[in-house]
């Protein structure tokens, strides 16, 4: 476990060490939420009273819970781990004594989890003066767990998706659905609630809704704990499921040659 905390506070280091980068997507983040604070109020208002029992400030919250979980992964961290898999940076990284993809996650959870903490900490500020406090104080604090085992999910399902490169030899299309799947059935732009009933219903099976409605929902007033506990299961299949897809394409590279 030791190289993978190390990695782990490698990235974290990295991310605080270059912090132009963090500033440019913290505010970016920022400017998001304004804009979603004037749609929100113009569809409260156009609607008289909340959408499907979330008022303005639910609402606002929410966005500030899911846009930030996604926000803090790299929004093309797949196509990178294609480039890498495609120009033989990966075939150079199976030298170490440690698993190629266990060594990169815990590298881009460490900046991730710097990223999330930016963004929350100008999302609370920017939230606050808009809509007021969190309609619940222990949905607040279980939101954080929850954020931080969102991104841990994200980037768990963007190592398996992006394996697919070790037989593709390109991941622009395997990020291009990713993308998509992330925004709409992961509950980033809106609610589930608000989803046509089978949209809905097809986004609780999948593993997507984990990684931003989760978070989002409690953050927006309507703590469940037990949602943790479905966070941890998908957190274990899509790592288990990433390690052994790396393997397997790590094999093939072998074979093949890098």
């Amino acid at each position: 476990m030791r190289p993978y905390l190390a990695a782990l506070t490698s990235g974290m280091k990295r991310t605080i060490g270059g912090p132009g980068e963090l500033i440019v997507r913290t505010a970016f983040y920022g400017v998001i939420l304004v804009v979603f604070a004037a749609l929100w109020r113009a569809a409260i208002q156009s609607k008289g009273g909340p959408l499907e029992g979330y008022d303005y400030a639910a609402l606002l919250w929410y966005v500030a819970g899911a846009e930030a979980a996604v926000i803090a992964t790299k929004p093309r961290l797949i196509e990178d781990i294609g480039y890498d898999i495609g120009n033989g940076t990966i075939a150079v990284e199976m030298l170490r004594p440690v698993s190629v993809a266990g060594f990169r996650m815990a590298v881009e959870i460490g900046e991730a989890v710097v990223r999330l903490g930016a963004a929350m900490s100008l999302g609370t500020v920017v939230v606050w003066l808009f809509a007021g406090p969190p309609h619940s104080a222990w949905g607040a604090a279980l939101a954080i767990p929850m954020l931080i085992l969102a991104v841990a999910i994200n980037v768990a399902a963007q190592h398996a998706f992006a394996a697919a490169a070790f037989w593709l030899d390109d991941a622009k299309s395997t990020w291009f659905l990713y993308q998509k799947l992330i925004f709409l059935l992961g509950g980033m732009l809106l609610p589930l609630e608000l989803l046509p009933g089978a949209m809905e219903t097809v986004s609780r099976v999948l593993p997507f809704w984990t990684m931003a409605y989760v978070p989002a929902r409690s953050l927006a007033g309507y703590p469940e704990p037990g949602l943790l506990l479905i966070q941890g299961m998908w957190l274990g299949v899509l790592t288990f499921a990433a390690l052994g897809v790396f393997r397997m394409g790590e094999r093939r590279l072998q074979v093949v040659g890098g």
